[in-house]
């Protein structure tokens, strides 16, 4: 049963829209959240990052069936931006997952079979007023707000640490590649994701609050970049595991 988690077959999907917000910390509060095998990505070597990921899915299925066999959900992922260094000593970046929400019972119980990414099922709601988009749910205790009018000239969110867009867009994810440590086996399990038009498009930051960062203490998290992308065909290679030498 636990060979089912490791991504035991590719996936694809289409992206109607993705929207992530990227939080800065101090990279010495997220050192204890990511397992041995993997190091923060950071920026200037003091500041570490997590996103929030929040993608509307569409036609998730297994790769190559007919999308009469996918399904439709929204999803929001906590992930930290970490590096792996692998058995031929190539530098890998990628996500570490924290935790996924979806509003799909069903997505639920297939994520959590065939994935280590912790799904819980919520109640997501999205709303769409001229520009404006709110994403939010009163169970998980989040909202966040973002005007999607496209401006040539938008600042970054006043605390961000990134000099400009270009290098915000470094942590706009999603990265080549999603990590997990089996600790037992002590073997890494390394999930490339492979897409196509893939445009990260900044958008305004309004308001945003996170209940499960608020539980994780991560008091000096501070929004960084937002970005949006939209109208993308991806897909997940099936998972491969590799042993790991506890260098």
């Amino acid at each position: 049963m636990l060979g089912l988690k490791n991504h035991p077959f590719a996936v694809e999907a289409f992206f109607r829209r993705s929207l992530v917000l990227t939080f800065a910390l101090p990279k010495e509060d997220l050192t204890e959240r990511i397992p041995p095998c993997l190091e923060l990505d950071c920026l200037d070597n003091q500041w570490a990052f997590l996103a929030v990921a929040m993608v509307d899915t569409k036609d998730l299925r297994p790769k190559g069936f007919p999308k009469i066999f996918g399904r439709d959900f929204f999803l929001i992922g906590y992930r930290i931006f970490v590096k792996y260094q692998d058995g031929k000593g190539r530098r890998l970046r990628g996500l570490y997952i924290l935790k996924s929400e979806t509003n799909s019972t069903v997505m639920e119980l297939i994520g959590n079979i065939f994935t280590h990414y912790g799904y819980s099922t919520t109640d997501i709601v999205q709303e769409e007023m001229a520009s404006q988009l709110t994403v939010q749910s009163k169970r998980s205790n989040f909202n966040i707000v973002v005007d999607l009018m496209k401006k040539e000239e938008l600042p970054l969110p006043a605390q961000s640490p990134f000099r400009d867009w270009k290098q915000a867009r470094r942590f706009a994810g999603p990265m080549p590649y999603t990590f997990n440590f089996l600790e037992k086996e002590q073997k890494v399990l390394i999930v490339k994701g492979v897409r196509k038009g893939w445009k990260p498009r900044p958008v305004y930051l309004d308001s945003q609050r996170f209940g499960f960062l608020e539980g994780m203490h991560l008091q000096h998290a501070q929004a960084a970049s937002v970005f949006v992308i939209e109208n993308v065909p991806y897909h997940w290679e099936k998972g491969k595991l590799e042993a790991w030498s506890g260098k």
